[in-house]
């Protein structure tokens, strides 16, 4: 059996959320997200894929959020003038 480690990351199945998209999402989308993202680092490592836990893991699996950065919103511009 080849294994072809260096093809695919964990990072290549994931998605993050910032803590604002997080707060966005409705409580049945972020069970979802939770089961998908559990579910496809387990696949990867019942097919041998071998890596520190990933951070997102580990807060799912203490059942913590698992956003990441200061909250703002990838794209966003918050530090220029507001609407006029």
């Amino acid at each position: 059996m080849t294994m072809l480690q260096g093809s695919f990351s964990f990072e290549d199945l994931s998605v993050d959320f910032t803590q604002k998209e997080w707060q966005l999402l409705a409580p049945c989308q972020k069970d979802l997200y939770k089961d998908v993202m559990l579910e496809n680092y387990s696949s990867l490592v019942s097919l041998g894929y071998e890596v520190m836990k990933p951070g997102v893991i580990l807060k799912l699996e203490h059942g913590e959020e698992p956003w990441t950065g200061d909250g703002e919103i990838p794209g966003s511009d918050s530090s220029g003038p507001g609407p006029k």
